[in-house]
């Protein structure tokens, strides 16, 4: 875009620069069809006085066409030659100078109208947005600034733009929308999805109901009253995208009333300065005289002279554009279309509101914005520094969850100061909710409110056109024109200034078009005037011409009905209350009674003069009230500078009590200060008490206000002043670092998807449950969550959250591994100090896959979240979705309203790493807990889910992706065993423990049999002393090899623990292992040939001391057998941990039943169709039998818990059983099982399947000599052992333990001989091989065996000394406990 080189800075006191060298521009006067005497203006040498309404003209003077590039009024003197003249017909008016056309400024061109009636969008890029949004995702709010706005009107605009401008961090909270020219409703169904109704609803004397709809963040918000309603706007840009632009300065008498403070009652003149201040940014100028003849002035205008008050007619400043370029905060603007649209929001671009200067201006200086924020209250912070704002987020279709909106509240914090601009209705509520909270103010809150004297009503029916209808798309030969172009101005030709008033035209939006012929032909109370026949028929024919031809029938009786608004004095007697914290507001005495009636006497007067029928507004009607749309007053200024007489000082501070002190930093800055009606319009006196407010902060702060003009705006870019964060900030908040990084992060995520023109989805979620505050709940197990939760149930320790999940991009949700969304919200546990906590760009996981888990998909939620105290913890939640949930409704509905929780204190840059699942861990531990989600919560959470897009097609492609992503998740894990299986993959994924041995030998038994053994020298010694190292000898069971105990997809490995604790390790891999040799029909008898040449070696190697034994199912079967028949020495073994079994093998009940099933044996059956190898890998390519065997495999009873889709795993089942719990593995071992898993050849099966079912070690067949006799056995004297076993073992029972236990005992005492000991250990939770490849072995299987190993090895008084290493630290940080 081009740009305009910006001027220097001007001193004005602060606030936006003003043109001219620092001098103000003049203000454009209006023209007046009266004599130039009446316009207090010197032309041609005629002098006269001014008036309140239409001020001299300030005596600097007129910068000539090149003496600034900045675009000013196009009319600043305007006037006619003659009374009685039209101000836009065949005379022309006087030549008069004007100020010169800045930068990209033009004259409209000819008619607007059809053309330019409605924007439509602001660039050419089809695959953008059409419209700017200067506005940003509430998940990019700041946890604090220096400064927070509330509200976007005309107070809360003046104080963003000025706080900006001074270097302040600045956060705008708006309640409605951000919409723009183009966007604003046309329609009646249009507007009424933006209407929002609440109040009392009184009609007449009637007690009242309360009512509350609509939606809450709609442009229309409608409150009613007992006596008086009002209706305000809500939206960036607050009333000013409603009001009629009618930009008009209270009269100096009623400056000067004793209900004002003295600072402006006896200084009326000052405010003057800051009128100017408002005239500069608004550029407001009247109705241009070469413009369309427009009816409806033209109506009042003849109205003002049959009634005897031409004189007191003229053309009224409005703050409507009549020319093109940009403003003066360098937006773009358009021309009016003259549509008369202006109370529902103008689409041609030619509204001034405080979107299109203050707002703007705000942002190109670095403001943060947020709508669809409704503040609540405000309450000063717990050590004084500051103020906390909350405020209830309707955004992402949160209010669908009505109980928790208002209950569960975000917060901001405002560090410094917090202007109010919300509203005379909404400011006053903020109070009386933050006095009720606790915070101090005076009693007069809620006092002293006013409808402004504002009433509404028709004259129907007239003798002449008006056309006062506005039209979406007006024809340029008959525009409507601005909705007030004109008024009646008799506030200074009275006495009384209570009694001076304003009459003005005005006119009816196009949504209300065609119910305004039913309206005004059925309201009571109509005065119509005398008529002759003929003019009851030609008004009879112009109604029914209305009925039929519609509201634009251009004879018809509501094209000729003119629209009165009158501005006047009321009595000041509405109270605003909060009844079940909702907000009554009660209008007593609303206007002064004979007042009232001498003005409806008035407008009756004028109405019969033009042949037409004077109807009262609906309201009035058939309610007996009237309606206002300038509410003012509830926190006025005190007139004392005592909270005894107001609620504010003379520059809008809150007062702390009665007194004269007041809250440091708390101003309010709109309608409501002000303390009486105004008998005008109020807006630029609103805006120019902001600006006298503001600019007394800033003096008080010793703040500067940057004068520096803006180039052009850029609204699709960025800011020409970003926002400026300070370095004493860093230092004061040890985080902010932190949250700067997460704000550039969250920034990125949604630039990046708006580059791309992504869609998006969202929905929101509130959960409940029990949170127990305790440091010393540290295991990420069930069972601990379960003890959370009954004792926090019990202490009465609730918890809930109020969460938004927003993805900006639904493909990366869909399709990245981590399936990442942005969560924004709030935390309550009052058993936790700090709390609320708010919750800002935490990370939501949908169905992720768990890789602690093999088949579990987890929904998780890991924040950090801010306390109200300042307090950062974070919170992880994971709901886990696993194959428990299989073919059962029940369970899958548990599974996925179920949230474990843990709270943790927050660790320095633990949030670094996105895709670090583990950093949750490092922090220590508050509270653990569990919180579900409650059916009809799930029912708000299903209406909550809403696409986002640039278009329809766009946003329906979303929800189709993220439905269909949900849906394939879902049954993926609902019918897991139908789902395809997972064969074998190509690369290796998870190996997080590489553990190669030091060394390999190759081991030769006596039969010339060649075999594997590795060995891992230790770490560590214990006392730093190699004499204390000791040998363990370690041996795996069939089909495995040494990875078992050196796993590399665990953190922490068998072998990782051993070689740290001091010893040596070896670990062989015998010829029924993972070998090739292991398929020449070799058994466990055979085996144990291999186990007597491993022991020689490291006899030989490392001396010929007795070494300890950790054997593991059929190797430690194998080991048996060489002892039993004394193929390996007792004497060469110090003692035995035996893992499952050791002589009495004694199969689970599912084994044996594979045992005994059918007339053939499985072994020989198998051999007889497939072979005598089973391998326990296959792929999809596998032979035509084994595809059989893996689909037939789908079938394999187990429990539900324990279904996968994992085709090596259903082959190692079958095999030999189950060989775990799924739960105890993570992903990376489960999925790549088939690394770990051999095969075994049918003769050793034989073998397996015999000793089983006998429960006997036995030697080969055909003879299958039984081992475990006493005389065999009694060579076991002296060795101690223990045996353990997993008590969800599927592969061996554990009786085979209990046997083997009772054989020692019985043999040798329980006490054993020779200083021997027996043990036994069944071992929850655990399974066959979990014990070594579990991924918490390192906690619940390893120290047990190495105690007794120490025991045995190195005597009852040694005390094991934890090495400080990596795996020391990994404990200690939370890192292995998953």
């Amino acid at each position: 875009m081009a740009t305009l080189t910006p001027q220097s800075p001007t001193a004005n006191g602060g606030g936006l620069p003003i043109p001219n060298g620092g001098a103000p521009s003049p203000p454009p006067t209006p023209a007046l069809s009266t004599d130039v005497t009446n316009m207090g203006v010197c032309i041609d040498g005629i002098t006269s006085t001014p008036s309140p309404f239409f001020p001299r003209p300030p005596e600097s003077p007129v910068s000539s066409a090149n003496s600034s590039p900045i675009p000013r009024s196009a009319a600043t003197f305007h006037t006619t030659a003659d009374e009685g003249s039209s101000s836009s017909g065949g005379d022309h008016a006087k030549t008069h100078e004007i100020p010169a056309y800045g930068v990209h400024e033009q004259d409209a061109g000819g008619p607007q109208s059809r053309p330019a009636a409605q924007i439509h969008t602001y660039q050419d890029d089809e695959e953008r947005q059409a419209f700017p949004r200067l506005s940003r995702p509430v998940e990019l709010l700041r946890s604090e600034y220096d400064v927070v706005v509330i509200g976007s009107g005309y107070g809360g605009g003046v104080a963003a733009s000025n706080m900006a401008r001074t270097g302040q961090t600045v956060c705008l909270l708006e309640r409605g929308r951000e919409k723009w020219p183009g966007e604003y409703p046309i329609k009646a169904k249009d507007s009424l999805r933006e209407m929002h109704y609440s109040g009392t609803l009184a009609p007449g004397s009637t007690k009242g109901l309360q009512v509350d709809g609509g939606d809450p963040t709609g442009m229309f918000h409608l409150v009613f009253g007992r006596g008086q309603n009002a209706v305000v706007c809500n939206g960036l840009g607050g009333t000013s995208l409603m009001n009629a632009n009618v930009f008009m300065e209270v009269d100096k008498r009623t400056l000067a009333m004793k209900q004002w403070p003295p600072e402006i009652r006896d200084n009326v003149e000052e405010m003057r300065k800051y009128y100017k201040k408002a005239e500069t940014v608004l550029e407001p100028e009247a109705y241009p005289d070469d413009w369309p003849v427009l009816p409806k002035m033209e109506m009042l205008k003849k109205q003002a002279g049959l009634i005897g008050l031409g004189d007191k007619w003229g053309k009224v400043r409005q703050t409507t554009r009549f020319r093109r370029g940009p403003n003066h905060c360098g937006v773009e603007m358009k021309a009016s279309a003259l549509t008369g649209q202006d109370c529902t929001g103008v689409n041609d671009g030619s509204k001034t509101t405080t979107l299109v200067t203050y707002i703007a201006d705000a942002w190109n200086w670095g403001a943060d914005i947020f709508c669809e924020c409704e503040v609540r209250y405000v309450e000063k912070c717990a050590d004084g520094d500051g103020y906390l704002i909350y405020f209830a987020w309707h955004g992402r279709n949160r209010g669908k969850f009505s109980a928790n909106l208002h209950d569960d509240l975000m917060w901001v914090k405002a560090k410094k100061a917090v202007f109010l601009g919300a509203g005379a209705i909404a400011s006053t509520e903020i109070l009386l909710r933050s006095k009720a909270m606790g915070l101090e103010m005076s009693t007069q809150v809620g006092q002293n409110m006013s409808g402004n004297g504002d009433i509404l009503a028709f004259g129907y029916n007239t003798d002449d056109n008006v056309n006062g209808v506005g039209r979406a798309v007006p024809s340029p030969y008959n525009p409507i024109g601005p909705t007030i172009t004109s008024v009646i101005d008799c506030r200074d030709s009275v006495d009384n200034p209570l009694d001076g008033f304003v009459i003005e035209e005005g006119a009816v939006p196009a949504a209300l078009a065609h119910f305004l012929q039913a309206m005004l032909d059925n309201m009571p109370g109509s005065v119509g005037p005398d008529e002759t026949l003929l003019q009851r028929t030609r008004a009879t024919l112009a109604r029914f011409g209305s009925r039929f031809l519609g509201p634009y029938f251009k004879k018809g009786a509501i094209e000729k009905t003119q629209i009165y608004l009158i501005m006047s004095h009321d009595s000041n007697q509405a109270v605003l209350s909060l009844k079940d914290d909702k907000p009554v507001l009660e209008f007593l005495g609303v206007a002064r009674s004979g007042h009232v009636k001498e003005l409806n006497a008035l407008l009756e007067k004028a109405t019969k003069a033009v042949g037409g029928t004077l109807v009262q507004n609906p309201f009035f009607a058939l309610m007996g009230q009237q309606v206002t749309v300038h509410p003012i007053g509830g926190a006025c200024m005190a007139r004392d500078n005592t909270g005894a007489t107001g609620v504010v000082n003379h520059v809008g501070a809150v007062f702390t009590g009665n007194g004269p002190e007041t809250h440091r930093g708390l101003i309010v800055t709109d309608g409501s200060v002000i303390p009486t009606a105004l008998g005008a319009n109020p807006f630029a006196t609103i805006t120019a008490l902001a600006e006298r407010s503001v600019e007394a902060y800033a003096a008080r702060e010793n703040l500067v206000i940057n004068t520096e003009r803006n180039r052009i705006l850029d609204l699709f870019g960025k800011p020409q002043h970003p926002p400026r964060r300070s370095s004493e900030d860093q230092l004061v908040r040890p985080f902010a670092n932190e949250e700067s990084e997460t704000l550039a992060v969250a920034s990125d995520v949604i630039r990046a998807a708006e580059g791309v023109h992504a869609s998006g989805m969202g929905f929101t979620e509130v959960m409940s449950g029990f949170v127990h505050h305790d440091p010393h709940l540290k295991e990420d197990r069930r069972e601990t969550y379960e003890l959370a939760y009954r004792r926090a149930k019990a202490l009465c320790e609730s918890a809930r959250f109020f969460l938004t999940v927003q993805s900006f991009n639904t493909r990366e949700l869909t399709d990245s591994a981590q399936h990442r969304g942005l969560l924004t919200g709030t935390f309550a546990c009052p058993s936790i100090p700090g709390s609320p906590f708010m919750v800002q760009r935490g990370e939501f996981n949908l169905f992720m896959l768990d890789l602690k888990a093999p088949g579990t998909r987890n929904l998780t939620y890991d924040f950090d979240m801010r306390g109200v105290d300042g307090r950062l913890l974070h919170f992880h939640g994971y709901k886990v979705v696993d194959s428990s949930v299989a073919l059962s409704p029940v369970q899958f509905w548990r599974s996925t309203s179920t949230l474990y929780v843990s709270i943790s204190e927050h660790v320095a840059g633990m949030c670094a790493d996105l895709d670090d699942e583990d950093a949750w861990r490092r922090g220590k531990v508050v509270a653990k807990g569990i919180m579900n989600i409650q059916a009809s919560d799930f029912l708000s959470e299903v209406l909550t889910m809403a696409p986002t897009g640039s278009s329809l097609l766009k946003k329906a492609m979303s929800a189709a992706s993220f439905l269909t992503f949900f849906t394939r998740k879902s049954l993926s894990l609902f019918f897991t065993p139908l789902t395809p299986l997972e064969y074998p993959s190509q690369t290796y994924d998870g190996y997080i423990n590489d553990t190669p041995p030091d060394h390999s030998v190759n081991i030769i038994a006596d039969d010339g049999v060649s075999t594997r053994m590795h060995i891992w020298e230790p770490t560590h010694c214990p006392d730093n002393n190699e004499a204390s190292i000791r040998n363990v000898f370690m041996i795996p069971g069939a089909a495995v090899d040494h990875q078992i105990f050196a796993l590399p997809t665990i953190p922490y490995n068998t072998v990782n623990y051993f070689t740290r604790a001091g010893y040596r390790v070896f670990v062989t891999v015998h010829r029924i292992g993972q070998l090739m040799v292991a398929e020449n029909m070799w058994t466990t008898f055979d085996a144990r040939l291999d186990l007597k040449a491993c022991y020689e070696w490291i006899r030989k190697e490392h001396g010929t001391d007795k070494i300890y034994t950790i054997a593991h199912c059929m190797g430690s079967v194998a080991l048996s057998t060489g002892m039993l028949d004394g193929t390996i020495p007792a004497s060469w073994i110090k003692g035995v941990t035996c893992s499952q079994v050791f002589m009495n093998p004694v199969w689970s009940p599912t084994n044996m039943a594979k045992v005994a099933a059918g007339p053939i044996p499985m072994d020989k059956l198998y051999t007889l169709l497939a072979g005598t190898w089973f391998n326990c890998t296959t792929s999809p390519d596998d032979s035509l039998i084994q595809r059989i065997i893996n689909q037939a495999l789908r079938l394999y009873p187990q429990s539900r818990k324990e279904f996968c889709s994992n085709a090596a795993c259903h082959r190692c089942s079958l095999v030999f059983g189950r060989c775990w719990c799924h739960v105890n593995l993570n992903e990376a071992t489960h999925r790549q099982i088939d690394r770990f898993f051999g095969g075994v050849n049918m003769r050793l099966l034989n073998l397996l399947m015999k000793q089983g079912s006998e429960g006997h070690a036995m030697a080969n067949g055909p003879a299958y000599t039984r081992l475990d006799t006493p005389e065999n056995i009694e060579r076991l004297r002296g060795i101690s052992f223990l045996l353990f076993v997993g008590r969800e073992n599927a592969v061996l029972s554990t009786e085979a333990t209990e046997r083997t236990y009772e054989l020692l005992t019985d043999a040798f005492g329980t006490d054993g001989a020779d200083g021997a000991e027996y043990r036994r250990r069944v071992v929850p939770g655990y399974g066959h091989l979990d014990p070594w490849m579990g991924r918490n072995a390192w906690k619940d299987i390893y120290p047990f065996i190495r105690e007794e190993v120490d025991r045995v090895t190195r005597g009852e008084a040694y005390k094991f000394v934890e090495p400080d290493d990596k795996y020391k630290r990994m404990v200690e940080e939370g890192m292995l406990l998953a």
